[in-house]
């Protein structure tokens, strides 16, 4: 495997995805890992129970399947260990609580994924962490910000629903010189378009029922960490008895290998739906980091190296009931969008955006923002749908 590894490490993302992960010749030769379903293993003897002295003890702890899954998620974080939980949610919430206490202050980004906050606001308040939001393009004016007791930075970029971009890089360097653990969303851009570890980042949070899925029938979070913090992060897992399913594993891990030809698709097709929806006069701004006028795409063209199939644009109304009655109209007429939560899948989505519960970058003056997820579909079949959606906005 020496040589293969060699092989993997100057090779392109789609080959890398390809053989990540598993030896075949660890299990006579087969191309896939064998799903390993288990509770209880057994022990040779007293001693080696008590010493704990072979690979696996028990099922929480790890599988076969499970942990090709993990060396799959290290060698494209360059993490010096991953852990596999239920959902994109829990891989927030166990480092939150892996590294805070009581006592401690936290920063989290003020365009934070929603239940972020939500677990901000009730759970870790509960269990006396001070928390205080931050806007999303603070970079390195965050230090301003740090306080003796604080312990955690959370960033996401881009940024839920409204896609800010943030300076990763200035935000970890100003944290690192006051000792904080810099934790990051990357689901967005997975690690083919941005590897948060390279850029400061200390712990790596991917909801893996996204693209690493890609087929909406899976949920996950992976969590990867740096060497520093690997320990205390895998001594959380173990005490929570969180662990990611042997089966949903192995979905994940069947995933990866067709992730990259899949988020190449989703990138031209967004970007192209996106170009368009920026000539249509129904549409105030179109939110999408990679397109040039955008606020942060010079943050976005620096750091990152593709761009993903979700971002949203603001529907042009000229007041709250406005908003609400056209947004309901052209979300009630898509037929090939989907009305759903989550994206990464094959299929195309689209909901309007509840800003409510930002305290900066509150929600935008000109109309109700609407998301859209750009599935596999043909780019021509979902601009008639968009057409037909525009269509009935019009005519409420």
């Amino acid at each position: 495997m020496k040589s293969k590894d060699s092989l993997l490490a100057g090779a392109g993302d789609n080959t890398r995805l390809a053989h990540l992960g598993h030896d075949p010749m660890s299990y006579h030769g087969f191309v896939n890992p064998p799903v390993v379903h288990a509770s209880t293993v057994l022990f040779p003897n007293v001693e080696t129970m008590e010493n704990r002295g072979q690979k696996y003890t028990y099922g929480t702890r790890g599988t076969p399947t499970t942990d090709a899954l993990c060396e799959a998620f290290n060698a494209l974080e360059g993490a010096a260990g991953t852990v596999l939980v239920p959902s994109g949610l829990a891989a927030i919430t166990v480092p939150f609580l892996a590294y805070l206490s009581a006592g401690d202050h936290a920063l989290i980004v003020d365009s934070v994924y929603t239940p972020c906050r939500h677990f901000c606001d009730t759970m870790l308040k509960r269990l006396g962490v001070e928390v205080e939001y931050y806007d999303p393009e603070i970079g390195a004016g965050i230090e301003a910000l740090i306080r003796p007791n604080t312990r955690l930075v959370h960033t996401e970029a881009p940024a839920s629903n409204t896609f800010e971009m943030q300076d990763i890089r200035a935000i970890a360097e100003a944290a690192h010189r006051h000792d904080c653990v810099v934790t990051m969303d990357n689901t967005w851009a997975t690690p083919l378009f941005f590897r948060p570890l390279d850029f400061g980042v200390d712990v790596s949070i991917h909801a893996t029922t996204k693209y690493p899925s890609g087929h909406s029938d899976i949920l996950m979070g992976s969590v990867s960490a740096n060497e520093k913090h690997w320990p205390r992060l895998h001594e959380t897992q173990i005490t929570l008895g969180i662990c990611g399913a042997p089966d949903d594993s192995y979905q994940i891990l069947r995933g990866l290998r067709t992730m990259g030809v899949r988020l190449a698709h989703h990138q031209a097709s967004a970007l192209e739906i996106a170009r368009w929806l920026e000539g249509r006069s129904e549409v105030a701004r179109v939110l999408h980091p990679a397109l040039e006028g955008f606020p942060g795409h010079a943050v976005w063209k620096r750091d990152f190296k593709g761009a993903s199939g979700i971002f949203s644009f603001i529907l042009k109304a000229g007041d709250a009931a406005e908003g609400r009655k056209k947004a309901h109209a052209f979300l009630n007429t898509l037929s090939l969008f989907g009305l759903g939560y989550s994206w990464g899948g094959y299929e195309s989505l689209a909901l309007k955006v509840n800003l409510s519960d930002r305290t900066i970058r509150k929600a935008p003056p000109e109309g109700p923002v609407i998301r859209l997820q750009i599935g596999l579909e043909d780019v021509a079949d979902l601009i008639k749908d968009l057409e037909a959606g525009f269509a009935a906005a019009a005519s409420a």
